[in-house]
């Protein structure tokens, strides 16, 4: 197929990530693509701690936040139309409880912050240059929260703020873990409220920076991978979005992730996936007849196979696809599954 389309050129950054890796994806909505289908394939990987976050200085926050240890207190959120929020998180912290609100919010962050400090990679996915301030304290937000716009001061960062901030951030992240290896990207999906231009500018802005970063810091810990070009260049068609035309579909994640896993993916933990892959979606499995001897058999022969991937890669984490099947055949035996 690559004779019908101009091929993004990838580059190799000597990087191999496995199932023993610990990782960390932050940022827009390509960074869930990806993170969950690594999560599914059962990596180690913490996603979004503080939920999909769009803009450079957000991400970056989050990250000095998670190295200081922060500990949010109720007076860091604020109510909205019955909604307890974080100007820091994305919505999927928010609730009507503000104490399950804060709870959620800090049991995350403990979580995340061991885990920052013990991985082994770091995947940024920057979204938007554009920011928005809150006026009456300066405070650049993660998310809106759909409060009023009249509150909120637009504006896009420049290349050079979003380099000067990341060379801090850079620097404090290595003190913090100095294994870690921090790959870029730039998320293809379109910000198409900030209009067709001022997207395309958000975009360049963002290439630019991270371009300077490399080049600061040499590619022994820093890297990029081209998301956005694959999307641009190879996948430049209205088919490859999703009905919204502004997401990308899951044809064109499957494509991503096809060349992303080729580059950086070991060849080892690439054969255990598809043996993964097989036990998750036989536990989404949801059979006709529970009380049928096939079932059993069907059973004990994915319980046998996870047994046996265990023996060989102990590390895998299949606790809950082992309980599933345990779970299911002590009910079958038992003469209770309805």
């Amino acid at each position: 197929m690559n004779q019908y389309y101009t091929e993004v050129s990838i580059k190799d950054l000597g990087w191999k990530i496995n199932h023993q890796s610990k990782m960390m994806l932050v940022g827009s909505c390509f960074a869930e693509n990806i993170g969950q289908r690594m999560q599914r394939l059962k990596f180690q990987v913490d996603l979004n701690p503080f939920g999909i976050l769009y803009n450079p200085q957000s991400i970056a926050k989050s990250l000095r936040l998670l190295m200081e240890g922060k500990v949010y207190t109720q007076t860091d959120l604020f109510e909205h139309d019955g909604i307890w929020h974080s100007f820091d998180h994305h919505s999927r912290f928010s609730s009507t409880n503000r104490q399950q609100t804060l709870d959620g919010i800090n049991e995350q962050l403990l979580r995340s912050a061991k885990h920052l400090q013990e991985s082994d990679f770091l995947i940024l996915s920057l979204g938007t240059a554009w920011i928005f301030e809150l006026k009456s304290t300066g405070q650049i937000v993660s998310n809106c929260h759909k409060l009023p716009a009249a509150e909120f001061k637009r504006l896009r960062l420049t290349p050079g703020e979003i380099v000067e901030d990341y060379r801090e951030l850079i620097l404090a992240l290595w003190r913090f873990n100095p294994k870690l290896k921090i790959l870029f990207t730039v998320s293809p999906i379109r910000h198409w409220k900030d209009g067709a231009v001022e997207n395309q500018l958000s975009k360049a802005t963002l290439l630019l920076a991270v371009d300077r970063l490399l080049t600061g810091f040499g590619e022994e810990q820093c890297g990029y991978f081209p998301s956005y070009e694959i999307v641009m260049d190879e996948l430049r068609d209205y088919r490859f979005y999703a009905p919204d035309m502004l997401h990308i579909s899951e044809q064109a994640v499957d494509h991503i992730w096809q060349k992303f896993s080729a580059k950086l993916i070991a060849k080892e933990s690439m054969k255990i996936t598809d043996q993964v892959l097989k036990i998750v979606k036989a536990m989404e499995h949801r059979p006709v007849r529970r009380e049928s001897k096939a079932y059993e058999k069907f059973l004990l022969y994915n319980l046998k196979e996870i047994d046996n991937l265990l023996k060989i890669f102990p590390f895998l984490n299949l606790g809950n696809e082992k309980k599933h099947f345990e779970l299911e055949l002590s009910g079958y035996q038992q003469g209770s599954i309805k």
